[in-house]
Order: structure tokens, then C-alpha cells, then sequence
């Protein structure tokens, strides 16, 4: 039997649902102070994370918002916009969880909300000049 016997290149187990859940688990706003704020105020809020990446360093701002708060609320919450004059909410494109989203997208609790940076350079145009680059090289090599 042992020929017969397979194993499975997959790993047996799949991220669950719960990841966005135990990603936030360290948020710095408490449950109990959460709690606190909605039961004042009288309206749900949400626990969402804003993410600038750059090339150095990533930038994460936590936020509680109210609920029904849209992508651009967040983003405009975050402080993210006067720090980094050069996120443009129109010319870059915002995600939740790397998926594309407009900007009137409304969140929910435990989103990650991603400002995306412009492309350095068209990935069809790199691969093109690579290949071009390989076979002048089989060339030099077989001349």
C-alpha cells in the first residue's frame, strides 16, 4: 500500500474567517472603552485599521468609527492625508484586505483599509525589456 500512499502538496489547513479577528485582538482601542463610547453615544462603532505602505516603513492608524462609515471616512480619519501630501483619494486606489474598493464602500467591523502607491514601472513593459535582454544575451553567448 505504501506505493499507493500520497501526500499532499496543499497545506491541510486554510486560514479561517476568524484571522481578521485575531489580527485585531491587539487593538489599541479596548473593548471596554469601545463599549463605552457606544453605549454614550448610542451608535455602534467600528474598529478599523488604515495601512500606508512605503518603501521604508508602513504607516497603520487605528480608528473606532461610527457605523456606516465609508472607505474615504476612514482615510480622511487617519490623518494620513496631511502627513503624506502625495495620497491623492482620486488618483489612488484604496482597498479592503487586497481587494479593490471605492470609495464609498462601507466598512465593517475589523476591516483593513489599504491606500495603494502608483506602480514604479508598467509590469507588461518590464517583462518585455527582460526577455529582450535574455535573448541578446543567447545571442552574444552563441556568437
Amino acid at each position: 500500500w505504501a506505493g499507493f500512499l500520497t501526500i499532499s502538496p496543499a497545506p491541510w489547513w486554510n486560514v479561517s474567517s476568524s484571522e481578521r479577528d485575531r489580527f485585531m485582538a491587539d487593538s489599541t482601542v479596548p473593548d471596554a472603552k469601545l463599549a463605552d463610547q457606544q453605549t454614550r453615544t448610542g451608535q455602534l462603532l467600528l474598529r478599523v485599521e488604515v495601512v500606508y505602505a512605503l518603501p521604508q516603513r508602513q504607516e497603520l492608524v487605528r480608528l473606532a468609527l461610527p457605523s456606516g462609515s465609508t472607505l474615504q471616512q476612514a482615510v480622511e480619519a487617519s490623518g494620513l492625508l496631511p502627513k503624506y501630501p502625495e495620497i491623492d483619494l482620486s488618483g489612488n486606489k484604496l482597498g479592503i484586505y487586497g481587494k479593490l474598493a471605492k470609495l464609498e464602500t462601507v466598512l465593517r467591523d475589523h476591516d483593513r483599509v489599504e491606500i495603494y502607491r502608483p506602480l514604479i514601472a508598467d509590469p507588461k513593459e518590464s517583462r518585455k525589456q527582460r526577455a529582450a535582454e535574455t535573448r541578446a544575451a543567447k545571442k552574444k553567448n552563441v556568437a
